[in-house]
């Protein structure tokens, strides 16, 4: 049998108080960041959509405004992209359509533009030039409407659904991102 330690106790008493203590604090800070998320996505377009997005993402646990910013426009970021993958194959596919090629260079276009205006927007907020970054992110959500628009111009070609869903899908993620850069212009105003 063991004999009673006084000092293995002590230790264990020690040990147990910081592994207590860590995990208090970890709670905490998660918990400041989910406030941090509910109150930065409250002033938002789309509330639910941007605590979504924030809590899909790890990082945002220990994220600060900034922060939670950045990993908004990587979200339009993947979104844009991811659409214009879409448009890749769907150009890749269509052989015998002309107009329909024609159109669809169009859009894979548009959002190509539209990704390198929220890159562009990410380099502005890294330099905290937050109404610049404003700006790229407006034009990321307008280039879609280019697209758009060209299916109108030949009646014949019908606006695709799942084109309509990612363009709204990038609009909405363009209206978080604008209301997170509102929010950071209050806070730290305009560098020039």
């Amino acid at each position: 049998m063991a004999q009673y330690n006084p000092k293995h106790f002590l230790v264990i008493l020690i040990f147990s108080f910081i592994f207590l203590n860590t995990i208090n604090s970890q709670t905490r800070v998660a918990k400041a960041n989910d406030d941090l998320i509910r109150k930065t996505c409250k002033t938002t377009k789309y509330t639910d959509l941007c605590i979504s997005s924030l809590k899909s993402d790890p990082t945002s646990s220990k994220s600060d405004l900034k922060g939670l910013a950045t990993i908004m426009v990587n979200v339009g970021i993947l979104n844009a992209t991811d659409t214009y993958s879409y448009l890749s194959t769907q150009l890749q596919n269509t052989t015998s359509d002309a107009t329909m090629r024609k159109v669809l260079e169009l859009c894979t276009l548009k959002y190509s533009y539209a990704n390198d205006s929220l890159k562009s927007s990410m380099d502005d907020l890294l330099v905290e030039n937050y109404d610049y970054a404003s700006m790229h992110v407006t034009a990321a959500a307008d280039y879609p409407n280019g697209c758009r628009i060209a299916f109108k111009w030949y009646r014949s070609l019908a606006y695709p659904a799942q084109l309509k869903a990612r363009e709204n899908g990038l609009k909405r993620i363009c209206g978080v991102v604008l209301g997170i850069f509102d929010q950071l212009f209050i806070v730290f105003g305009a560098h020039s």
